[in-house]
């Protein structure tokens, strides 16, 4: 391990002599909209830059993720993986193009995840620059349909259908240089739509306010007690509804999130808030309809993995300072199929998930770096004892 380490402080120079292939990938796959449930076009664009670098094999698995592996030098050691995200939340209706200047790039995505991906597929000809073979193959997975409604679908198809052990897994988001995430807490999310139609609102005495129902299920979900052990919170993160200023709504729209480090809290808060719904259906006499989007189970190594331990050596070696909170990443699915993983950030920016998202690119080689160093780590058996849970 300390041999290596060593290495990192120079790896990074060498990583930004390519520093053009780099954000050429950045740019080419960033700029081609990519919504959950229609990846195809960067999907395409991402496998033609792996054979553009010649892995040693390109090609999607049943549910179209694509991958591209590098072979490596033992026929007997699992592989590790690398992944980022493929889908964004930005449709074609929104201007995807970036603005590159001397030390940063700006536009829709870049933050979430085009730098991640745009890394993510440079690493083959980053890994011949430094000169770096590795026991294991490397399986770099470009994943579809991830945020949102999209809920994990595509690592959780990939990892369920994978024929082989997994040695171990890296991440990869665009931001939060020096995040370290190595749990995921259980968390579901949810919608509420409130529909009162023009025909059944005449019914009323007093015809309800859509918007006003909504909050009477947000104040009645505020006198929840929740837990400070397990940590619980209900996060009311998105509210819509109505046409205009003078007119009653008739439509309005909650989003929320139930987060736990505990499964069985999240099961109870959900039951207790499927309650607070049907109850104010009923009070009211509007219809209000719960529906779950997506959900992830807690899940976690422990800080002293070997994984975990050997991040954080990799990370202070480069002068990072690791930051740990729970993730809702692909990390999570790892997680619960046992395999060890971390999930990295490559650099720093602002606007997070705005149209004017802009990163800083010399962070980057130092987020490439420790990219570099982790994937070592695992290869040198850093995640080959027992999973500890």
């Amino acid at each position: 391990m300390d041999s290596y380490l060593d290495k990192l402080p120079e790896f990074v120079d060498t990583i930004k002599s390519i520093k053009e292939t780099i954000i050429t990938n950045i740019v080419l796959i960033g700029q081609i909209p990519a919504p959950t449930f229609k990846e195809k076009r960067r999907t395409s664009v991402f496998m033609e830059r792996l054979a553009d670098f010649h892995v040693d094999e390109c090609t999607t698995d049943g549910y179209r993720n694509p991958i591209g592996i590098v072979k490596g030098t033992s026929e007997t050691k699992p592989p590790i993986f690398v992944v980022a995200h493929l889908d964004t939340i930005w449709g074609t209706d929104i201007d995807h193009y970036y603005t590159i200047k001397e030390n940063s790039i700006t536009g829709a995505g870049i933050m979430d995840n085009s730098i991640g991906v745009g890394v993510l597929v440079s690493l083959p000809e980053i890994f011949r620059k430094l000169n770096l073979r590795f026991e294991s193959d490397i399986v770099l997975a470009g994943v579809i349909q991830s945020l949102g409604k999209g809920n994990l679908r595509g690592i959780r198809h990939l990892l369920k259908t994978w024929s082989t052990p997994i040695r171990g897994a890296v991440c990869i988001e665009s931001n939060e240089l020096g995040r370290l995430n190595y749990y995921a807490d259980g968390m579901t999310r949810c919608e509420i739509d409130c529909n009162i139609s023009t025909i059944n609102g005449w019914e009323h005495k007093f015809k309800p306010n859509a918007i006003l129902i909504l909050n009477e299920v947000i104040n009645q979900i505020l006198k929840l007690r929740l837990p400070q052990r397990p940590r619980s919170r209900v996060i009311i993160g998105k509210m819509s509804g109505g046409f205009k200023h003078g007119m009653i709504a008739n439509d309005a729209r909650l989003g929320f999130e139930i987060q736990s480090n505990s499964d069985k809290m999240v099961k109870s808060i959900s039951n207790n808030i499927k309650d607070i719904v049907e109850g104010i259906s009923h009070e009211y006499e509007v219809e209000l309809k719960l529906k779950t989007l997506s959900n992830i189970h807690a899940a976690r190594i422990k800080f002293n993995h070997p994984l975990v331990k050997s991040t954080v050596d990799v990370m202070k070696k480069l002068g990072l300072t690791p930051i740990s909170e729970p993730s809702e990443s692909e990390l999570s699915i790892f997680l619960s199929r046992k395999i060890p993983a971390v999930t990295l950030g490559i650099t720093r920016g602002e606007n997070y998930q705005q149209t004017n998202a802009m990163v800083e690119i010399e962070p980057m080689f130092k987020g490439i770096a420790q990219i570099i160093g982790v994937i070592m780590a695992i290869d040198s058996g850093v995640c080959d004892e027992e999973y500890l849970a």
